[in-house]
Order: structure tokens, then C-alpha cells, then sequence
């Protein structure tokens, strides 16, 4: 199999003799045609040779130039039979040429030139052989040259239909590649917001406790104790959401329901109480009726009241903070409102952490709205909707 592949890389780098090629078997079958007689062999017609060889010259150009090559061959085949009527060879040269004009050039050309030739060469032959029109000799070679047009526009349609296919394929397989890299880098974006969420939430309880059994170590052992305990449960919380954040890196053929991160509105008591052991008053209250949610949906809010939260304790300390959830037709309704501290100031925010809210939120169909409130404090609201169309809960 590799010989074949070696010769034609070496045809290809030596045009004129691929194109010469055909030639060769044309003048043996030609020089040994001339050398049958009707009941006996006998020896070649040499003056047949000759004209059957010089016919063939031009095409050792076919490829280069082919409607100059088709012309000249034609040319000199009725020039031949015109000439000398008494050798009449089959016009090969013209057949070959022919079909080199119509893989390479336009359709419309190659059927122009070839009917015209085939008629042109079967007109001049019936009439120096002194044969009807439609008679045998004559009607073969109209059809000889024909086909020869034909053959030639069969192979170039092959040719581009594969050239289409390959270029469907590629296109394809770039498509999938830029698909691919999108998700990653989807994946990635939403892994960071995860991390940054579980990262800030924790860190940010960890400090404040570990700040109240500073204070307490020396004056109250037993609540230094209870915040070190808080400490430890808060941090080991942290390492479980990081296990199973990064774990989505590590197990790319889990279902999607096994990939997603763990924390869900079932587990905001706990979350809402390590805020309180911390020092946050926070009262979470319920309105409308609960209903079952897209897991994108409970996901999605559980790391914006999360993040909200956090803020609140960062900023606000000891203030007042409402949770409230409120379930309606279509949307669950998240608001996160504290009451700020004195000479606290005041500003829309535009931390990494509010933008990472309103990105989860955009990204399931929702939006979130943060900003400070009249009376003092700050308020985040989130409206998310309770089920997602398939499309956005592959995308999450």
C-alpha cells in the first residue's frame, strides 16, 4: 500500500510527466491497432504511430492549461482527418484532453467544447469516409467524446462533494472544539464563584470567632471554648464544600446531579446559626407556599443569601439582619436586609462577591438587585425562578 502513495507524491511534484502519462498507452494500443489486419497480423502502419504520437504531445500541458490543450487536440485530429483521410485514427488524444477540461474546468465550458468537438470530428469523419452521420464509426466517436466530457464532470462533482464533506467535518470539529472550550471555561467561572463563596463565608466566621476567644480566653474560658468550637465545625464545614468543589474537577463522568455542589435551602438553619454563634442576629422567616425547585434554582440561592449574609457580617456586626424567603407562582423571592451601623458608609457596592450574585442569578434566569437603604443598613433582593427549561439546567 505505501507504493502507490510514494508514486503519487512523486507524480505530483513532476506535473508535466503526470500529465504525459496517459500518452503512453495510447500510442502502443494505437501503433499495435495499426498492425491487425482483417484475417491476418502484420506489420505496424509507422506513419500512424507517428501522427497518433505528435497528436499527443500537447498533453503533456493538459493540467496547466486544459480548454488551450482540448483545442489544439481537436484541432489536430480534424486536421488529420482532413488531410489524410485515409488513416482516420480514434481521436484519443481529444478524449483525454476532453476529460482533463472538464475535471478542472467550469462545467459550461467543458460541455460547450466537448458537444462541439463530438460533432465537429463525427461530421468530418462520415464526411471524408463517405458514411452516414448516424453510422457506426461516426456515431462512435460522437459518443466516445461525449462520454469522455461526462467521465471528466463525474469526477470533478466527486471531487467537490468530498471537498464539501471534508470541509463539514472540520467546520464540525472546530464547532466542537469551541464548544468544548466554552464549557470549560463556563466551568471554571462557576467553580470560582464557588470557591469564592465557601472561601469568604468560612474565612469570614472563622475571623470573627476566632477574634471573640481572643477577647474571652482570659476572662471567659467557657465561651472562648464554645467559639473555638464554632471555629472548628465552621472550618471543617469549609473543607467539606472545597472537597466537593474542587472534586468537580476531579470527576468529569459523574452524573450532573452527583456534581453539584451540596449545600441546599434545607441546610439554611445551619448556616443561618453559625452567623448567630458568630454574632449576626439573623431571623429568617417564610411567606407563600413552598414548592419543589430546580436544583440550579436552590443552589443559586443558597450562595446569594450565603454571600449576603457574609457581607452583612463583615459591614454590619452585631446589626439586625432579616432573611426572608417568599414563595410565589413562578419566582422565589430572596431578601437579605440589615440595619447597618452608625456612621457605616454607604455605597452600591461593587465587590467581587455582588458580582458573583448577579452573575448566578443572570445565569438561571433571574436578577438581583443590592444597594443601601434610606433608612440606614443594606439591602440585597434576589428573584429566581422556581424551574428552569432544559437548556439552562444543562448549562448549569
Amino acid at each position: 500500500m505505501e507504493l502507490p502513495k510514494v508514486w503519487r507524491r512523486w507524480l505530483t511534484r513532476h506535473e508535466r510527466i503526470a500529465d504525459a502519462l496517459p500518452a503512453v498507452p495510447l500510442i502502443v494500443i494505437a501503433t499495435a491497432a495499426t498492425a491487425v489486419g482483417k484475417n491476418d497480423w502484420h506489420d505496424p502502419r509507422w506513419g500512424e504511430a507517428v501522427w497518433m504520437a505528435l497528436s499527443c504531445v500537447p498533453l503533456a500541458f493538459r493540467s496547466r492549461w486544459p480548454l488551450g490543450v482540448a483545442l489544439l487536440t481537436v484541432v489536430g485530429n480534424l486536421t488529420l482527418l482532413a488531410v489524410a483521410p485515409h488513416i482516420a485514427p480514434t481521436p484519443a488524444a481529444s478524449l483525454v484532453a476532453l476529460y482533463t477540461l472538464a475535471a478542472h474546468g467550469s462545467r459550461r465550458t467543458a460541455w460547450s467544447v466537448g458537444v462541439a468537438a463530438a460533432v465537429a470530428i463525427s461530421g468530418v469523419y462520415a464526411t471524408t469516409q463517405a458514411e452516414s452521420l448516424v453510422g457506426g464509426a461516426s456515431l462512435l466517436r460522437f459518443d466516445f467524446l461525449l462520454a469522455a466530457t461526462a467521465l471528466g464532470r463525474a469526477v470533478r462533482s466527486r471531487r467537490e462533494n468530498l471537498a464539501a464533506a471534508r470541509a463539514r467535518v472540520e467546520r464540525a470539529e472546530r464547532m466542537q472544539e469551541e464548544e468544548a472550550r466554552r464549557r470549560v471555561s463556563a466551568e471554571r467561572v462557576r467553580i470560582a464563584r464557588d470557591l469564592h463563596d465557601v472561601v469568604a463565608h468560612h474565612m469570614t466566621l472563622v475571623n470573627a470567632q476566632a477574634g471573640v476567644a481572643h477577647h474571652l480566653l482570659r476572662t471567659n474560658p467557657d465561651q472562648a471554648y464554645e467559639a473555638l468550637a464554632h471555629i472548628k465545625e465552621n472550618s471543617g464545614a469549609a473543607l467539606d464544600e472545597l472537597r466537593a468543589t474542587v472534586g468537580l474537577l476531579r470527576q468529569p463522568d459523574d452524573a450532573p446531579g452527583a456534581r453539584a455542589p451540596i449545600p441546599r435551602l434545607a441546610d439554611l438553619d445551619t448556616l443561618v446559626s453559625g452567623f448567630r454563634a458568630s454574632g449576626l442576629p439573623v431571623r429568617m422567616t417564610h411567606s407563600g407556599t413552598p414548592t419543589p425547585l430546580a436544583p440550579a434554582t436552590e443552589l443559586t440561592a443558597y450562595r446569594i443569601i450565603q454571600e449576603a449574609l457574609t457581607n452583612s457580617h463583615k459591614h454590619a456586626a452585631g446589626s439586625r439582619t432579616a432573611l426572608v424567603l417568599d414563595y410565589g407562582p413562578h419566582t422565589l423571592k430572596v431578601t437579605v436586609t440589615d440595619h447597618g451601623q452608625p456612621g457605616a458608609p454607604k455605597g452600591a457596592g461593587t465587590g467581587h462577591g455582588l458580582i458573583g450574585m448577579r452573575e448566578r442569578a443572570i445565569a438561571i434566569g433571574g436578577t438581583v438587585t443590592a444597594g443601601p437603604r434610606p433608612e440606614g443598613g443594606f439591602q440585597v433582593v434576589a428573584e429566581l425562578p422556581l424551574s428552569l427549561t432544559p437548556t439552562l439546567s444543562d448549562a448549569l
